[in-house]
């Protein structure tokens, strides 16, 4: 378990929170989960479920609480960036038919803040809320800095995910500063071994209108 802040308990809340936003656990898979002592993991579910963050399911699994979706109704108001980034990245989907993402940076890696899933049955899911690795993947890559491909586009093949590819380019704000990425992902069977060269143009092209 990483500690970012230096705020022990803070960190490992929000380690089981993460943990929860990608399905319900028990306390057993909470422990694998996370790598933390099973007391300690218990401390926190109960914590947590007293201020609605955490919710136990009827199947006695944990569940993210309904008080997180008023705080999510909060953060997008006051991120007004998201809302004109789903707009982009659902007209991107459409025009494509792949799956779509926008990710940020975060101290503990990058955070999916919009994604939209592709219009094939065969399709690769990126829930929106998902924290993600910067070291792996081709947003990943572009959230830490690495250097852009000529077309100005950062692709990845097979990187995190046996038979998938994905391509990133990224979103700038007025200062020029990366902000964001704007990524699409999907099966190797579509989007090849050259993903950029299929689709980083168009990714290009649809970033700049969040510049």
């Amino acid at each position: 378990m990483d500690i970012v802040s230096g705020v022990g308990v803070i960190d490992k809340a929000f380690v089981v929170l993460n943990a929860l936003a990608e399905r319900p656990h028990s306390l057993a898979t909470i422990v694998q989960a996370t790598d933390m002592p099973r007391a300690t993991a218990h401390r926190l579910l109960q914590a947590l479920e007293q201020h609605g963050a955490v919710r136990r399911m009827a199947d006695g699994q944990f569940c993210l609480g309904t008080a997180l979706i008023g705080l999510g109704v909060g953060a997008q108001m006051q991120y007004p960036f998201v809302e004109q980034a789903r707009r982009v990245a659902h007209d991107l989907r459409d025009a494509i038919g792949e799956s779509v993402q926008v990710y940020v940076a975060e101290a503990a890696g990058r955070r999916c803040i919009v994604s939209f899933e592709s219009t094939h049955g065969l399709r690769w899911i990126v829930p929106e809320g998902s924290l993600l690795p910067l070291s792996r993947g081709s947003a990943g890559r572009l959230l830490a800095g690495h250097k852009l491909s000529v077309g100005g586009w950062i692709e990845s093949v097979e990187e995190r995910e046996k038979g998938v590819a994905s391509v990133s380019a990224p979103i700038f704000d007025s200062d020029g500063d990366v902000i964001a990425a704007l990524s699409v992902s999907g099966p190797l069977e579509r989007l090849s071994r050259a993903p950029g060269k299929k689709y980083g143009a168009k990714l290009v092209k649809a970033a700049r209108l969040l510049r």
